[in-house]
């Protein structure tokens, strides 16, 4: 009888031992495969919430198909207390262990209010935006001048949230200075700005920031990546270049950025410098006069007069040979590339062409030509207004 019992215990024991792997089995298949989630979502973690009620939201919203395993995984993974605040995104078919590596992993988030500061090189402008999980665009929310009493409110509300994430986007051909004062007006960031950076030091880009960051630390990421495409350019340069050195090219992509917004002529009107600097003419750019009469706070907002061509300054190109001392401006990469990689031509003028673009020529004859259409274009906008 006793043997009758043990054999059927142990029958019993090795068909539970079975069924226990099976679902062991089982759970790990449903912690890892795809999840039936069949539309991104983005979840927003409060600070102070726990793994039980995140759970019964993703099972409410259909991302994960049992809250209770999803928890048991969490607690099984260790993970249960390294839950973080924040919003994030759970993309479509997105598996348990996914989900909850991304809301224990480093609680930055993925989604939700972003706030971008664009420093312009007329105005800085600052937008509230929220990611749509759907289609991973960015949708306007507001959008304001920095500066102005026209802040709404929606941007004081979202400044409060703590998974709000920010951006600063830096334009191509702004000015140290005035990254620095847009900076300071950056109510999301700490700390003093001590030296306003070099001319041109600054790589216009996007910088991802945090709520609190030091002004100087986003400045210093700002100078690293400049100088490490000022490397990177200068060792790609063509031969037989007029510049001796990493700052004349610096200072040379600075004039080219400031003299077209149209990508196309950044070779040409590169071209038309190189050639210029290599027949020993002078520059004669109005964006260095400028320079020299605002040392590059603010824009002049109006036209150059006579005087200010013909008034001495180290910056002034109608004055001086070569280049002037300084960058004028922040340069991107593409006129980095353009200072040390011109087109083949034998330009040396260019004026507006009435397009946005310009006129190029090679004499002094055709030249003329080109200045003649271009006021004939200014005379006829002048005369409609």
């Amino acid at each position: 009888m006793w043997r009758a019992l043990a054999s059927n215990m142990l029958t019993i024991l090795v068909v539970g031992l079975f069924l226990m792997g099976g679902l062991i089995l089982w759970g790990q298949s449903q912690y890892k495969s795809d999840g039936p989630l069949e539309t991104a979502i983005c979840l927003r973690v409060e600070s102070g919430s726990n793994m039980t009620r995140v759970s019964r939201e993703l099972e409410d919203q259909g991302a994960v198909s049992s809250a209770t395993l999803f928890r048991m995984a969490a607690d099984y993974t260790d993970k249960s207390q390294q839950l973080k605040a924040g919003s994030f995104l759970v993309r479509e078919g997105a598996s348990m262990e996914q989900i909850i590596d991304d809301i224990t992993k480093s609680g930055a988030s993925t989604c939700g209010t972003e706030i971008e500061y664009r420093i312009g090189v007329t105005r800085t402008q600052a937008r509230v935006r929220e990611l749509d999980p759907a289609t991973l665009d960015f949708v306007d929310i507001a959008e304001f001048e920095v500066g102005t009493d026209d802040t709404p409110d929606v941007y004081g509300q979202k400044r409060n949230e703590a998974d709000t994430r920010y951006r600063i986007s830096l334009a191509e051909g702004v000015t140290s200075w005035q990254v620095v004062e847009a900076l300071k007006s950056a109510d999301f960031l700490g700390g003093e700005v001590a030296e306003i950076p070099a001319e041109g030091m600054l790589a216009p880009d996007s910088y991802e920031v945090s709520s609190g960051d030091d002004r100087n630390a986003v400045l210093n990421d700002m100078q690293e990546k400049q100088q490490l495409r000022i490397n990177a350019v200068w060792e790609a340069r063509q031969d037989g270049l007029p510049l001796e050195n990493p700052e004349e090219m610096l200072i040379l992509a600075s004039i080219i950025e400031k003299e077209t917004g149209v990508p196309e002529e950044r070779g040409q009107v590169a071209s038309v410098f190189v050639n210029r600097l290599n027949q020993g003419m002078k520059l004669q750019t109005d964006p260095t006069v400028i320079y020299g009469v605002t040392k590059g706070r603010g824009a002049l907002g109006r036209g150059l007069r006579r005087s200010e061509l013909n008034r001495p300054t180290p910056w002034n190109t109608y004055q001086i040979d070569g280049l002037p001392p300084t960058p004028i401006a922040n340069p991107g990469l593409a006129s980095l590339e353009a200072a040390v990689a011109p087109d083949n031509t034998d330009f040396v003028f260019f004026v507006a062409d009435g397009t946005g673009g310009h006129a190029f020529a090679e004499t002094l004859q055709e030249h003329n030509r080109n200045v003649a259409k271009w006021r004939e274009i200014e005379a006829e906008r002048n005369s409609g207004n």
